[in-house]
């Protein structure tokens, strides 16, 4: 699977690079950090796309969901583990332009870059080097040859992640209190509860249903491991599924206020 993972190392900066050179063209009067932004969302609309039809695959596929194959539930995970070493690096590079065109911050844009970053991307870089230091070795060199069905679930997570990328592009162009991003807004608060939050009990009930053991009684009756990295997937996914609450009752708010007038 080394190819997959060079494919992978060469397919999302190639494709950060393609995006900002296409928007320094189209749009020469943004910023480094402007176009870096939007181009870094552009990349990781892609990959969920890519992640959810990987998904979509695996699980369709899988009618034994312990012992049924299908090798993109390795294969992408190798050509994911590029894209976490991508994104946190690309994080770092939006946050050192920002100090670049920031005066104040004096010449020392590097050190500045990474206390912003630890500071404001502490819970992404976490989530990013937990996949790649644990949850990725385990699916890869661990599990064996069972539970590709629930790795094409995890896969179905990133369902939500174009809708959130492209509301990020909307607000980016000014777009925030458009038509378009109050229904994209509505995409993202479905795919988000459906995939990333309701994943897990559909998971669990469905390895219950397999066995013919209760959903109450499978998490007694299963690995440590696997509710030790459910719950490590589940705890982050359940803080920004509130914080994607709080920016909705802002944005439809918003939108009623302004019909009142």
């Amino acid at each position: 699977m080394l190819h997959v993972l060079a494919a992978g190392s060469l397919f999302f900066p190639g494709l950060y690079l393609l995006s900002s050179r296409y928007v320094r063209r189209a749009l020469p009067t943004w910023s480094d950090a402007e176009r870096s932004r939007f181009s870094a969302r552009i990349v990781s609309a892609v990959q969920g796309i890519l992640a959810s039809a990987s998904g979509v695959a695996v699980v369709t596929s899988c009618t034994d969901v312990k012992y049924d194959r299908h090798w993109l539930a390795t294969g992408y995970v190798w050509f994911l583990m590029p894209y976490m070493v991508y994104d946190i690096f690309i994080m770092f590079l939006s946050q050192w332009y920002k100090c670049r065109e920031d005066t104040s911050n004096g010449k020392n844009h590097f050190s500045t870059a990474i206390n912003n970053l630890l500071r404001k991307d502490i819970l992404m870089l976490a989530h990013h080097t937990v996949i790649l230091t644990i949850i990725a070795p385990l699916g890869l060199f661990v599990r064996g040859d069972v539970g590709d069905f629930f790795v094409g679930c995890l896969f179905l997570a990133e369902m939500s992640t174009p809708f959130v990328s492209f509301g990020k592009i909307l607000m980016q162009m000014n777009l925030q209190n458009s038509l378009l991003q109050k229904v994209n807004g509505i995409f993202v608060l479905i795919t988000f509860f459906v995939c990333r939050i309701l994943l897990f009990p559909f998971m669990y009930g469905v390895y219950g249903r397999t066995v013919g053991m209760p959903l109450y009684k499978v998490p007694f009756n299963i690995p440590l491991l696997c509710n030790l990295v459910n719950a490590s997937i589940l705890a982050p996914q359940l803080y920004w599924f509130w914080l994607i609450c709080r920016k909705a009752v802002r944005l439809y708010s918003t939108s009623d206020s302004s019909k009142d007038k």
